[in-house]
């Protein structure tokens, strides 16, 4: 900034020693035009710094919460299952509570119809599964509704920007007009301020129109050369901390659905999880013609390992048994904690016998490994797996012959592999 004050002094210098005494008052008017737009655009940057770009933020909040409504509201009428169907219903109770959502009278509106027509809809499912197919109609257009007041957000928010960056435009163009205007006044003074108008102001503000206009949180962070002038450095400031806005809130939704696919306690896929990717595996091994397997593994004797331990003990081996399975199992395996202490596996592109051999394998490491406790005591623990095709089929019929075979294993003395005998 010292920089650039003393380029306009010196112009002003030459200018005032070139031109008559006539033009002085002339001059001074200009000058004060021009101070008078220099005090909008410095207004301008620092309502877009303060105020517009925190209200883009909840703008976008507010659109990605209708988004989740939305996508919660198809769940109910494509789940499956009534346990998937309620916690759509969940998620959209929990949605419709959301601030942002609360704060916006269109959005609370909406969301409270969706609410309720949903959990109607969840409610009377349960006891009549055709009523999803003759209520759907009605979220169509319900879910148009929320479409368009998505859209109609997210141009508000696009909008908050815009109209600020074009009255920094607008303001600069007039600038630039006045300068042209007292060009035959002021000769190469003029010429010579509005190149640093156009080096200083405008260039900026459309390398900054366009940061903002390509703004994505797969991109890197916008870049700016340095500028002198402090209004838009605060401006491109702002820009780039909208961008790390945009990657903190991309990073924890990434985040949130994390958390919703895997259990908390091992780190393995969720039931609800594997059973959606399973059966999406399935089909398409069935659809090629390709092979494919599942298993169901129970640790033995566990209720007997708590309550001799503790609960805690039994969090420990099933961490660590969690662990042996994440290092231990393909990248194309699916994993998960089925429940308590049974887990549920599906290989891909195997066949039983190729399945046997891995599952054998977790049942013999399990087996010969030491696991400490918290209070440095050392156990051992056995697993009882079943072992079935899933090639022909659905996915529930296959887990089945499965959890026969784990019983049969159990049946035999545990720690061992049983395979279920081939569908007839």
């Amino acid at each position: 900034m010292a920089s650039d004050t003393r380029l306009r002094r010196l112009s002003a210098s030459k200018a005032f020693g070139i031109l008559a005494a006539i033009f002085v008052l002339i001059f001074s008017a200009v000058v004060a035009l021009l101070a008078f737009d220099h005090y909008q655009v410095r207004a301008t940057a620092e309502r877009l710094q303060e105020e517009t770009v925190p209200e883009i933020i909840r703008y976008q909040r507010l659109a990605r919460n209708l988004d989740q409504l939305n996508h919660e509201g198809e769940r109910v009428f494509s789940s499956a299952s009534p346990e998937e169907r309620q916690q759509a219903v969940f998620l959209i109770m929990l949605v419709a509570s959301h601030p942002s959502i609360l704060e916006h009278p269109g959005a609370a509106a909406i969301a409270h119809d969706a609410e309720n027509f949903l959990g109607e809809t969840n409610r009377l499912s349960r006891s009549d599964p055709a009523t999803l197919k003759a209520r759907q109609p009605e979220w169509l257009r319900l879910s148009r509704r929320i479409h368009l007041l998505v859209d109609d957000i997210s141009v508000q928010g696009a909008n908050l920007a815009t109209v600020d960056l074009d009255h920094m435009v607008d303001t600069m163009r007039t600038a630039g007009l006045k300068l042209l205007g007292a060009l035959l006044l002021v000769g190469s003074f003029v010429l010579l301020l509005f190149m640093l108008l156009r080096n200083y102001l405008i260039r900026p503000l459309q390398r900054i129109d366009h940061a903002l206009s390509s703004l994505d949180v797969e991109a890197a962070a916008p870049e700016f050369p340095d500028t002198r002038l402090g209004e838009i450095l605060a401006v491109e400031d702002a820009t780039v901390r909208l961008h790390k806005a945009m990657v903190s809130n991309e990073a924890a939704r990434r985040e949130l659905e994390l958390l919703a696919n895997r259990d908390g306690l091992t780190g393995l896929l969720n039931r609800r999880h594997f059973m959606l990717n399973a059966a999406t595996e399935i089909a398409r091994a069935q659809r090629y013609g390709r092979p494919v397997a599942v298993a169901l593994g129970d640790l033995d004797y566990f209720k007997r390992l708590n309550d001799t331990y503790g609960h805690g003990a039994g969090d420990v081996v099933l961490r660590t048994f969690a662990k042996m399975l994440s290092t231990s199992a393909r990248h194309s395996d699916l994993v998960c904690r089925y429940g308590g202490e049974e887990f549920a596996f599906l290989f891909p592109e195997s066949t039983v016998e190729q399945a046997h051999v891995l599952v054998e394998r977790f049942r013999q490491n399990l087996a010969e490994t030491d696991i400490r406790l918290a209070d440095g005591l050392l156990v051992r623990i056995t697993l009882s797996i079943g072992l079935a095709d899933a090639s022909h089929g659905l996915l529930e019929t296959a887990l089945q012959h499965a959890d026969h075979a784990l019983y049969e294993a159990k049946r035999l003395g545990r720690n061992r592999v049983i395979v279920a005998a081939a569908a007839e």
